[in-house]
């Protein structure tokens, strides 16, 4: 196994409904470590920056709109193989197709208000981390 970090956020509906507590807390038990965590309030600009992968989506100006009405819990978690199992413990994007357990499932109310978002891969998270965290933020283990 490669241990990793991936970036994890508990997007604006979650913060809102107060369940961040409760997916902070899966996220530990699930063996995550926590190496950086913060809560911010995303600008627009800061968040069309950050979805700039999905501008020629139809969905990118909603989604950027979505990810600005609150704020948002921002971590970035380590672990063996922390993506996939991250992703795992996330979910499918639509919640009615996520499985019973999933973050998603239980918390999320549609595709783009799904609760939480996580890193795809190893390059989108080594572009993902530094564009809201320093290196002097994140933590040591």
């Amino acid at each position: 196994m490669t241990t990793q970090r991936t970036l994890a956020i508990v997007k604006p509906d979650a913060v809102a409904k107060r369940v961040a507590g409760q997916i902070v807390t899966r996220i530990e038990n699930a063996g995550f470590t926590i190496v950086a965590l913060k809560l911010i309030h995303m600008s627009l600009d800061e968040a069309r920056g950050f979805y700039i992968v999905h501008r020629e989506r139809p969905f990118y100006q909603s989604l950027c709109e979505f990810m600005t009405q609150g704020p948002c819990l921002l971590m970035v978690l380590e672990a063996d193989n922390a993506i996939q199992r991250w992703r795992d413990l996330m979910g499918a994007t639509d919640p009615a197709k996520a499985a019973p357990g999933t973050i998603r499932r239980d918390f999320a109310s549609s595709i783009e208000a799904n609760a939480v978002h996580g890193s795809d891969s190893p390059e989108s998270a080594a572009v993902e981390i530094p564009y809201f965290f320093s290196s002097l933020e994140l933590c040591p283990r």
